[in-house]
This record gives C-alpha cells, sequence and structure tokens, in this order.
C-alpha cells in the first residue's frame, strides 16, 4: 500500500475519533507540535529507523512527550507503534492537517509579492478571497515574498493561478511583439 494511502487512512481514523470525543482543536494543536518537533532530525531519524525496538522508543516518546500530548494522541502514537506504521508519522500529520481543514471549510491559498504585504491589504485580500466562489468560507494566506515578480503579486489556491505581476505582465507584452508578423516583416528588411 502506498505512502499516501497509509497516511490518509490513519489521519481519516484519528480526525473521525477526534471529532467524535469532541477533541479536534486539541488533536490539532497535538498534531502541528509533532510536525514541529519532527523537524528536529533525531527525532525525525527515531521514527523511520527500523532498528530502533518499538518499546524504546516508546519511552523515548513518553519522556517527551506524555505530559505535553493529549491521551488520544498519545494512544495514536502507540497504535502506529504496535502495528509498525511509526515511521509514516510526518505523511500522516500532513495529511491531518488536510483532512482538518477539509472538514473545517479552509482554503490555503499562497501569495507571492514582491514587497512584504501590509495587514491591511492581506485583510482585503482575504475578505475578497472568503466571497469568490472558489475558495471555502475561511481563507488561510500563506505569504512569500519574491522580488523577481517585480511588483504586483500571484496568488496560488488548489490547481489555480492569477498572476497580477508585472514581470508576467512584461512576458506577455514580449510575447505580443514577438508574435506580431507584422513589425516582425519591419525589423526582418
Amino acid at each position: 500500500m502506498s505512502v499516501q494511502r497509509v497516511a490518509t487512512r490513519y489521519a481519516k481514523s484519528l480526525l473521525d475519533l477526534a471529532v467524535e470525543q469532541q477533541k479536534l482543536e486539541r488533536i490539532k494543536v497535538d498534531m502541528d507540535a509533532l510536525v514541529a518537533a519532527l523537524k528536529v532530525r533525531e527525532l525525525y531519524l527515531l521514527f523511520k529507523s527500523p532498528i530502533v525496538h518499538k518499546d524504546k522508543k516508546w519511552s523515548i516518546l513518553s519522556a517527551l512527550f506524555e505530559s505535553k500530548l493529549d491521551e488520544l494522541t498519545m494512544a495514536f502514537i502507540r497504535i502506529l507503534l504496535n502495528k509498525s506504521r511509526e515511521s509514516y508519522l510526518p505523511e500522516i500529520a500532513k495529511a491531518f492537517a488536510e483532512q482538518y481543514k477539509a472538514v473545517k471549510h479552509i482554503s490555503e491559498v499562497k501569495i507571492t509579492s514582491a514587497v512584504p504585504l501590509t495587514p491591511q491589504t492581506l485583510e482585503a485580500i482575504r475578505r475578497k478571497l472568503e466571497q469568490s466562489p472558489y475558495t471555502n468560507e475561511h481563507v488561510e494566506l500563506i505569504t512569500q515574498v519574491d522580488p523577481d515578480i517585480i511588483g504586483g503579486f500571484v496568488v496560488e489556491f488548489k490547481d489555480l493561478l492569477y498572476d497580477a505581476s508585472v514581470k508576467h505582465k512584461l512576458e506577455l507584452l514580449a510575447k505580443e511583439f514577438r508574435d506580431n508578423l507584422y513589425i516582425s516583416q519591419i525589423f526582418a528588411s
């Protein structure tokens, strides 16, 4: 079975259980904390290692997270260890975040601009996007600065792209000049 399928199934199970026990927000915080913790290379390698025995992994994880994570999250990690699926935890956490956003009707939109956008501009963009038929009722903005686009901004959502950058407009103008046969004939003579 593919990694994505395993991750999706385990994430769905955890999400359903969290909703049933009315702990969805708490489990979301726990999964975000685990994702952050797994950025530590040693912990990541511990989860991925087939050599370290599951009891040793559990004792390390218990020492690190017992008082910080909800008992449902700890029980879920224990199940992953018992089924030898702990190496999938990073992918499961990512799948959980995606499914959480779907349940909460949150659209993730990436905005790239040449300079950092002001909070007022971001809020205006968020309001416009929330009124759009393409996004869900809540919008989570992910901002990125790329001076190469010269000016304007680029909005990406799922498989949609709105490019209002100066770089893109200059490229379109250059293409129009290249494709204009009349002007090409003048320069060819």
